[in-house]
């Protein structure tokens, strides 16, 4: 939460500049939809008219060892790194320093990504957030997904992070 609290106001900002430059935002706020049950971004999402995929869109994408490497870490353990648990502290929306405008997206669904995507002709995606070694990496919205129904994806690493215990494998800090 420490370091997403860093993250968030330049993840803000090239959102910011994105947006002014007529790139659609999509917020990806993981397993917490029912926050913006209300939001008009999520409404635009459900709206969307379907599109069958060329591939089935479950829920996650693990790693393709003919064409991925490992991780440089161990997150065996679901990356705890603090006192408690990541499952001990429920978060239930994406961090508000981060803007959601009106005619944002806001989805965790594949499909409903999808959907969006080919009705209004994205093809090339930029991602950045949490966390790189889990959502942004494995669920249906994200890189492997993504490049799964053939889009060009990019991941702004700068404005990314892992979840990972530093005192797991490779040991180091995340400060390091």
């Amino acid at each position: 939460t420490a370091r997403v609290r860093q993250m968030a106001p330049k993840i803000n900002k090239m959102v910011q500049l994105a947006r002014e430059k007529g790139v659609h935002i999509v917020h990806a706020p993981s397993s917490t939809m029912d926050f913006y049950k209300n939001h008009s971004a999520r409404k635009k999402a459900l709206i969307q008219k379907h599109v069958e995929p060329p591939i089935s869109l479950e829920y996650w994408f693990y790693p393709d060892k003919t064409r991925e490497p490992p991780l440089p870490i161990d997150d065996s353990d679901e990356g705890c790194d603090s006192a408690g648990h990541p499952s001990e502290s429920k978060i239930t929306r994406q961090i508000e320093t981060i803007e959601i405008f009106n005619e944002d997206l806001i989805s965790d669904s594949g499909q409903e990504m999808y959907n969006y995507f080919e009705n209004v002709g994205v093809k090339n995606i930029i991602l950045c957030g949490v966390h790189t070694n889990m959502c942004v990496l494995g669920r249906t919205f994200g890189i492997r997904g993504q490049i799964k129904l053939g889009r060009n994806v990019v991941l702004v690493r700068d404005l990314t992070d892992a979840m990972y215990n530093p005192e797991m494998p490779p040991y180091v800090s995340h400060e390091a």
